[in-house]
């Protein structure tokens, strides 16, 4: 209840009963009505590719549409993470006040998981499968001409070329005129969202962490069982007298290994990404904002020149 809005909007704090509960919710805006959609898309189909600057993976990106804006029915091309991230970066610039679904996040902790590894790949592949699936079902973001370049395009370098020059100094000028310049009042309701958004991130960042060193300390109690096991096994095979007693403890610790396998499997595949796509979602909205109160900021700047000018008019 500590989350709610200063401006009294009633906020749902109730928590759900499971990790589980927690995927079907953000799986909610996969189930649309099939008969319904006019655009199909699917994220397969892994590949590696070793070249002699870098080692990179390719998904394989295939679109099904009945949609006016496509000339062929159905498109199949590779792309790499890049390319999902420059259409994001290009949803971000052409639809400002729309929130962005989160990409996967693209560096891991060096030495921890390998990037190239079998888990890693389709772990990413189901990301970003679900990352384009959701711009599909948006009502916006699927019409967004990136988007459809990014679908159709079999070289997808040549539009990512064109126009950095000019948004480049757009972004520029945005920064000149914005630069250094405070808000005079943030309306209530985006302040508030914005105070909410910090406590709401702060709160899921220390529940990943906790949860992160529960599975660290989990998977290391989990290898001194394994080694713990064998030994009773051994002792009721040397002590005759001792040995089906000795033989029920080794069965016992074979059982909570079982357990504490499957415990730790579930919160590192159901609950350790929701979580962190909820962090994500969060990241996204404060970038929205953001980008609100630079508007506001230019526009108040705008303002203030030109009562400067009205003042600076001689009186006739």
């Amino acid at each position: 209840q500590d989350l709610s809005l200063p401006n009294g909007t009633p906020v749902d704090t109730s928590s759900p009963a499971s990790s589980s509960s927690l995927l079907n919710r953000l799986q909610l805006d996969d189930d649309l009505d099939v008969e319904t959609r006019d655009l199909f898309v699917t994220v397969d189909d892994p590949k590696k590719h070793v070249c002699t600057m870098e080692t990179y993976i390719t998904y394989r990106v295939t679109t099904k549409t009945t949609r006016a804006e496509f000339d062929l029915p159905e498109y199949s091309v590779r792309r790499r993470y890049q390319d999902f991230d420059w259409l994001r970066n290009k949803l971000e610039e052409s639809q400002p006040t729309h929130l962005i679904p989160p990409l996967p996040e693209k560096f891991v902790v060096k030495g921890v998981v390998d990037r190239f590894s079998e888990e890693f790949v389709e772990t990413r592949r189901k990301a970003l499968d679900k990352f384009l699936k959701r711009i599909t079902d948006h009502p916006v973001l699927s019409f967004n001409e990136h988007f459809n370049v990014f679908l159709t395009a079999k070289d997808l370098n040549a539009y990512k070329k064109q126009g950095m020059a000019l948004l480049s100094k757009m972004g520029e000028s945005v920064k000149y005129v914005t630069g250094g310049y405070k808000l005079r009042s943030r309306p209530l309701e985006f302040a508030a969202i914005g105070d909410y958004l910090d406590t709401f991130s702060l709160k899921l960042g220390t529940i990943d962490r906790i949860a992160q060193r529960i599975i660290k300390e989990q998977l290391e109690y989990l290898v001194e069982l394994r080694e713990y096991g064998p030994v009773y096994s051994t002792w009721g095979g040397l002590e005759v007298e001792l040995s089906e007693p000795l033989e029920g403890v080794s069965a016992c610790i074979g059982n909570c290994c079982t357990a504490l396998e499957e415990l730790s499997e579930d919160m590192t595949e159901d609950f350790l990404p929701v979580l962190r796509e909820y962090i994500l979602y969060a990241e996204s909205m404060k970038n929205v904002l953001k980008k609100r109160d630079q508007v506001q900021a230019e526009y108040e700047a705008k303002l203030e020149a030109v009562a400067l000018k009205r003042e600076d008019r001689p009186k006739v």
